[in-house]
C-alpha cells in the first residue's frame, strides 16, 4: 500500500495530461449508457403505442362485425317477410284465384317479382357468418332482398287493383267454380276420392286460365295420394 501512495505521489503530474481523456470517456460513457436507456424508453413507447393501436383496430373491428351482423339479420328478416307473404298465396288458393295476376308470368309486374325473388334466394346466405366478413356480398344480398320486397309490392299492389277483371264473364265463372272445387279439394268435408275428382275438375276449369304454383299443386296432391294410400 506505501509503495502505491508513493507511485501515485510520484506520478501525480498525469493527472493534468491525461485528464481530460478521462473525464472525456467518462462523459462519453454516460452519454452512450443515456441514450442506450432512451432507445429502451423509444421502444417502450413504440411496443405500448402498438398495443393500443392494435386493441383499437380490434375494437374498431368489432364494432363494425356487430353492425354487419345486425343489419344482415334485418335483411333476413325482411326477405322471410316477404316470402310468407308469397307464401299466403300459394298455400291459399281461393286467395290466388282472387288475384290471378299474382301466378300469370304474362303478367311484367308478377315476371318481375319471380326473378328478383329468385335472385334474392340465390344471394341468400345460409348463415350470417357466411357473408360476414365480405363486404360486397352483403351489399349485393342486400340489394337483392330490397328490389325482391320492392318487386313484390308492386306485384300484389296491380294484382289487388286488377283482381279478375282481366277476364271474360265466361272466364271469371270458370275461375269462381274452379275455387270452389279447389277448396273441397283441400277440405276435410269431402272422402278423399271426392276431394281427388274436385281436384280435376278443378284443374280442368283452370286450363288455359291460372297455373297453380308448384307448391300449391303438390301440398294438395300429396295429401290426397296420402289419403288415398292410408
Amino acid at each position: 500500500m506505501h509503495t502505491l501512495f508513493e507511485l501515485v505521489g510520484n506520478f501525480w503530474w498525469l493527472v493534468f495530461v491525461f485528464g481530460g481523456t478521462i473525464a472525456g470517456a467518462v462523459k462519453g460513457i454516460a452519454a452512450a449508457s443515456e441514450r442506450r436507456a432512451q432507445r429502451r424508453l423509444e421502444r417502450y413507447r413504440i411496443k405500448q403505442q402498438t398495443k393500443i393501436a392494435l386493441a383499437n383496430a380490434n375494437a374498431t373491428n368489432q364494432a363494425r362485425s356487430e353492425a354487419n351482423r345486425r343489419e344482415i339479420t334485418k335483411v333476413l328478416h325482411r326477405h322471410d317477410t316477404t316470402d310468407r307473404r308469397w307464401l299466403s298465396y300459394e298455400v291459399d288458393v281461393a286467395k290466388l284465384l282472387d288475384f290471378p295476376a299474382m301466378t300469370d308470368m304474362r303478367e311484367p309486374l308478377t315476371l318481375g317479382f319471380h326473378r328478383a325473388k329468385n335472385r334474392a334466394d340465390l344471394l341468400r346466405p345460409n348463415t350470417i357468418d357466411d357473408i360476414l366478413d365480405d363486404r360486397d356480398a352483403q351489399v349485393a344480398y342486400r340489394d337483392a332482398v330490397s328490389d325482391y320486397v320492392a318487386a313484390f309490392d308492386a306485384a300484389e299492389t296491380e294484382a289487388i287493383r286488377k283482381r279478375r277483371s282481366d277476364f271474360s264473364a265466361e272466364d271469371q265463372d270458370r275461375l269462381a267454380r274452379a275455387q270452389h272445387l279447389l277448396r273441397l279439394a283441400a277440405g276435410d268435408g269431402a272422402t278423399p276420392q271426392e276431394r281427388q275428382s274436385a281436384y280435376g275438375r278443378a284443374q280442368k276449369e283452370l286450363a288455359g286460365l291460372v297455373v297453380l304454383p308448384a307448391t300449391t299443386r303438390a301440398a294438395i296432391e300429396n295429401r290426397m295420394l296420402g289419403e288415398l294410400e292410408s
